[in-house]
């Protein structure tokens, strides 16, 4: 059996379970989305938001890519965002890195790695703002977790500059933002960051909302 074809025998398995389950299922999920939450994660294959968080589908809106980033050029994610905040009425945005990434691990190298290079220079910079922090730092696999976690703070802090975010603030007091990043080794989540609504940021990045 090749490997696709055990793909779509494991979606059968898994399928007839749910129903056995609860028949009613499937027939809920079709009716509504209504999750109170958008991941806001990166595309390692170890770090299925439901999965960690014991969560159905239909409860956490998704949006992943290499190490999590919140970059304001990328439609993508900001046609992810309006989604969430505007049509959704996402309560929490979730920006969710995990130790040991490899994306965060390259950007610290002069690795030429081609067209992934300008994606990278965005954690360069925040590795560049927190230099003598992470260097100070005993080996480098905890430099690594340390510009992970400050990467996941800047990324929230990014969210929280967009027109979108701000305007939610503004007329109806969410979503809160939160960075996480989640242990490979342990499969435990830890809190590093989290900015309720309306939380105060330097006024050049603030827009006028009256």
């Amino acid at each position: 059996m090749n490997p696709f074809e055990q793909l779509l025998e494991n979606n059968k398995v898994w399928a007839a379970k749910k129903v056995e389950e609860d028949k009613d299922f499937f027939r809920r999920l079709q009716d509504q989305q209504a999750p109170k939450f958008l991941w806001i994660g990166c595309s390692d294959s170890r770090v299925p938001a439901n999965e960690i968080t014991n969560t159905d589908p239909g409860e956490i809106f998704v949006h992943r890519n290499v190490a999590n980033m919140v970059v304001h050029t990328d439609m993508n994610l900001l046609t992810v965002l309006e989604y969430a905040i505007k049509v959704l009425k996402v309560e929490h945005i979730l920006v969710v890195g995990h130790y040991g990434c490899g994306g965060v691990r390259a950007a610290m190298t002069s690795a030429n790695l081609g067209i992934i290079n300008p994606w990278l220079k965005h954690i360069k910079d925040v590795y560049r703002f927190n230099r003598d922090e992470i260097d100070a730092l005993e080996t480098h696999d905890q430099q690594v977790d340390r510009l992970i976690e400050l990467n996941v703070k800047e990324q929230v802090m990014n969210l929280a500059k967009t027109n979108t975010i701000q305007e939610a603030w503004h007329s109806e007091q969410r979503p809160h933002l939160h960075g996480w990043v989640y242990g490979l080794s342990n499969g435990l989540i830890n809190p590093v960051y989290h900015m309720p609504p309306n939380t105060p940021i330097d006024p050049i990045y603030e827009y006028d909302m009256k």
